[in-house]
């Protein structure tokens, strides 16, 4: 009799550790608070972030590959009426649109690199495709003190 009720004690003690385990666990599971969107990115600010070297393939110019880049930040909110491109708290990536070689040399030199430039024109990406959340078309390079 003694080895049956400590077989029963047994299942009853391991039953309530399990039951106990999954209760904690649910309570663990609460959703962490929603992020708050970007600080706002005006027309003429500093944007600071690592720089990446992409190499896309140039729709008008036969597949030929070029070099593309981007920097990686913190989330930010465009000015109106992009905002926060359909994000829940604003694009982190920015392509930088180079406008000639002389400004893809400029960045060249500052691949893996902390970097900041001057925004002069910003929009959310549009085409199908694109590596970044937003696409800066006019800027430039701030030098670092």
């Amino acid at each position: 009799m003694t080895k049956r009720f400590a077989k029963q004690l047994a299942l009853v003690a391991m039953m309530t550790m399990v039951a106990t385990s999954a209760i904690c666990a649910q309570q663990g599971d609460e959703a962490p608070p929603p992020s708050k969107p970007g600080k706002l990115i005006n027309t003429g600010e500093v944007l600071s972030g690592e720089l990446n070297a992409m190499k896309v393939r140039d729709v008008k110019n036969a597949g030929k590959r070029i070099a593309s880049y981007q920097i990686t930040s913190e989330p930010r909110r465009l000015p109106p009426p992009s905002g926060l491109c359909n994000l829940e708290t604003g694009p982190e990536t920015f392509q930088l649109v180079t406008s000639s070689d002389a400004q893809a040399g400029q960045l060249k030199a500052f691949v893996g690199k902390e970097i900041s430039i001057k925004v002069d024109e910003v929009a959310c990406a549009s085409d199908p495709g694109q590596m970044s959340e937003a696409v800066i078309t006019k800027w430039s390079l701030v030098r670092k003190q």
